[in-house]
């Protein structure tokens, strides 16, 4: 599927948090304090129209009893589920927003889509190549057809397949777990053991969040009409029999990154 033809319903949040018209504005800082998603909260009818929106920006300086109603953002700027994530991509870059609401043609609440939306659609792009080029190499190796599909794989039933990892990746893997941003895993169903193809910087950072499910591209490998699989023999050979195997190199820096040295030109 083309970038423009990806669609905001694809990548918009729906477990949004809003608050109604109604409400007391310390209702709101209270709910902003215990660490809502976003800046503020969607203000909404109950029929979940969208009225306006109350910010942190809406609350300065605001005393006493005041409902939202009175200090709210009315004029707002929304999207459609259908526009495409890259207009809604150029409508948030050109207003300066960190997130719109989506609404449909009667004004209803759908969902929140973010910059950070725009970026996790970005990355989930080179996934499929990803895939496709692991089923080819598989098909290739063995001559078979496989399956792919997508489904939720629990992450302490993982086997790696991979000796080691970096630490410093670990906490970029990390904030896109947090932040929704982490692409899929890749993963071969191979009878009673899941394999760990792609992914074992984010599925050891889910580890460490205590997150035991993940959105996966699942390949199937018969178990009966491959007796050797090569994966699983190196797995196997390094002693990996579970996530806990994987190594975490504190001492190498990944090869990625470069930093400045501040010797180099004399600087004191």
């Amino acid at each position: 599927m083309e970038f423009d033809e990806i669609s905001v319903a694809s990548y918009m949040r729906t477990d949004i948090d809003t608050v109604g018209p109604d409400a007391w504005v310390t209702d709101v800082v209270d709910r902003l304090k215990a660490g809502a998603q976003y800046t503020g909260l969607p203000v909404v009818d109950e029929e979940d129209h969208l009225l306006g929106f109350v910010g942190a920006i809406d609350l300065l300086e605001v005393y006493g009893d005041i409902h939202v109603r009175e200090v709210m953002t009315r004029e707002l700027i929304v999207v459609r589920p259908e526009m495409s994530v890259k207009d809604a991509a150029r409508v948030i870059f050109r207003t300066g927003h960190q997130f719109l609401p989506v609404v449909d043609e009667d004004d209803h609440l759908l969902g929140i889509f973010s910059n950070g939306d725009a970026v996790r659609s970005q990355i989930e792009r080179t996934t499929p190549s990803k895939v496709e080029s692991t089923r080819e190499l598989l098909e290739r190796t063995h001559d078979i057809d496989i399956d792919v599909s997508e489904r939720e794989v629990t992450v302490s039933e993982l086997l790696p397949t991979q000796r080691s990892v970096y630490a410093d990746e670990l906490e970029g893997r990390k904030y896109e777990l947090e932040n929704g941003l982490a692409e899929p895993l890749i993963v071969i169903d191979y009878g009673y053991e899941t394999l760990l193809v792609d992914g074992h910087h984010r599925a050891l950072a889910a580890k460490r969040a205590g997150i035991d499910r993940m959105h996966a591209h699942v390949l199937a490998v018969p178990r009966d009409e491959v007796a050797e699989l090569g994966l699983r023999e190196m797995a196997r050979r390094g002693g990996l029999e579970s996530l806990d195997d994987v190594e975490i190199d504190d001492y190498v820096q990944h090869p990625l990154i470069r930093k400045t040295d501040p010797d180099a030109h004399g600087a004191e």
